[in-house]
C-alpha cells in the first residue's frame, strides 16, 4: 500500500490534470476576438506549463533539477492567475468557471510553493 506522501502526490498530480483539463475547455469556448486570442494563447501555454513542469520534476537527476522544475511550475501557475484575472476583470468567459479556476489554481501554488520550502528545507 502507499504511504501517505506517495498517495498526496498522486492525488496532486490527478488534481493539477484535471485543473489542466478544464483549463484547455474553457480556452476552446473562449470568443474569437483579438483579446480572447491574445490571452487564449498566452492562457494555454502557461497554463499547461503548470502540469508539465511537475510531471517532469519526476525525473529530475538532482535534488537542485527537482527544485528549478518546482519553481517553473509554480512561476507558470502565476502568470496563469494573471491572465485568468485579466479575463474575469474583462468579462470575457464563463464567470462561474473563472472564479473556480483561480480559486484552484491559488490551492495549487500554494502547494507547489510549500513543496518548494520544504525541499530547501526552510520549513
Amino acid at each position: 500500500m502507499q504511504n501517505e506522501k506517495e498517495k498526496f502526490k498522486n492525488e496532486f498530480k490527478k488534481r493539477l490534470y484535471t485543473w489542466t483539463l478544464r483549463l484547455i475547455k474553457f480556452i476552446d469556448k473562449l470568443n474569437k476576438d483579438s483579446v480572447c486570442n491574445v490571452i487564449g494563447k498566452q492562457l494555454l501555454r502557461s497554463g499547461t506549463s503548470i502540469l508539465s513542469n511537475y510531471v517532469e520534476a519526476g525525473s529530475a537527476s538532482s535534488k537542485r533539477d527537482y527544485i528549478n522544475f518546482f519553481t517553473y511550475s509554480l512561476k507558470s501557475s502565476n502568470e496563469s492567475k494573471v491572465w485568468l484575472s485579466l479575463l474575469r476583470d474583462t468579462n470575457k468567459g464563463d464567470k462561474k468557471e473563472l472564479e473556480w479556476m483561480l480559486c484552484e489554481l491559488q490551492e495549487i501554488s500554494n502547494i507547489i510553493a510549500s513543496g518548494i520550502i520544504t525541499m530547501k528545507g526552510k520549513r
